[in-house]
């Protein structure tokens, strides 16, 4: 197998320093996270200084209140994300060994998981503080994708999570011994399909466009669930295309089930990510075709 491209020389790490006899880095993942977080703080306070985008010109919060959601939204993202990878991905093993599932640092996050744990966190502030649900959480979802495009990003710069074999010109040869155990390859160096940025393109600058327009350009504020509804089903949508050339996860992996499926019928079936995503494409229609109709 012959790529065309090759992995860039990129260190996962922006820099790094030496303190008492201890190493500390800031790696592109932490600062994505923190990127992601700032532009979806300023987004939200920009458009609820906006009062003529929002039904009957009446923003959920004040802008002062998005420091104090952003607090809450954190801790949905840590705890959901962390608990949605022991349940979804590894329960036996977490079940077995307990005390690793504080272990954050060691890795391990589901996307699915950290939204169950953001739309937790958001709607108990909305019924603490007496907020509309259903605003609140377009208001959140229009947020969403800056920083799914810059952790996207990240995934690539530490060359994880990277696709299936491929053969197309802008296939990469990811480093690394994991990245380049391909059965079938004799050969050469094994390419595989970038997938960090398919989703990028996909959950980022697609979807994150598409929900600008729909909130700018197309009143979509105004019908409350509306702009939650599309983010839901359009990144459901999004996840379920790239499960197709994401490399499958490990755990599901078995010399008769290759593919990694999570569910399957004589060898054909549903990856774990696209079971996560079809009740977030359903539940999203359902948002979006109850708020157009209202």
């Amino acid at each position: 197998m012959q790529a065309v491209l090759k992995f860039p020389d990129l260190s996962p790490e922006l820099f790094s320093i030496s303190l008492f006899g201890m190493e500390f880095a800031l790696r592109w993942y932490a600062l994505a996270y923190i990127a992601g977080i700032l532009i979806a703080w300023r987004m939200a306070v920009m458009a609820l200084r906006r009062p003529t985008l929002w039904q009957n010109q009446t923003p959920p919060m004040k802008p002062e209140q998005v420091e104090d959601l952003m607090t809450w939204i954190i801790l949905g993202v840590i705890l959901g994300g962390r608990l949605g990878f022991v349940l979804f991905y590894q329960p036996a093993y977490y079940l077995s060994h307990p005390l690793e599932i504080l272990q954050v640092w060691q890795g391990g996050m589901a996307f699915h998981g950290g939204l169950l744990g953001v739309v937790t966190a958001s709607y108990l502030y909305a019924r603490r503080h007496k907020l509309p649900v259903l605003s609140m959480g377009d208001l959140v979802a229009y947020t969403v994708p800056p920083g799914l495009l810059l952790g996207r990003l990240a995934n690539f710069v530490n060359a994880e999570l990277w696709g299936r074999p491929s053969e197309l010109p802008w296939a990469v040869i990811f480093p690394g011994v994991a990245a380049q155990d391909c059965p079938g390859v004799v050969a050469g160096m094994c390419a595989r399909h970038p997938s960090q940025l398919y989703e990028a393109a996909l959950e980022g600058i697609l979807l994150g466009t598409a929900l600008i327009w729909l909130a700018y350009r197309r009143g979509g504020f105004q019908k409350p669930g509306l702009v939650m509804g599309v983010f839901l089903a359009g990144y459901g949508a999004s996840r379920f295309t790239v499960e197709f050339f994401r490399q499958p996860d490990a755990q599901f992996v078995t010399p008769g089930n290759p593919l990694g499926l999570a569910w399957h019928i004589g060898g054909y079936g549903l990856t774990m990510g696209q079971l996560l995503s079809l009740p977030m494409i359903a539940l999203g229609l359902w948002f979006a075709l109850r708020a157009r109709r209202a």
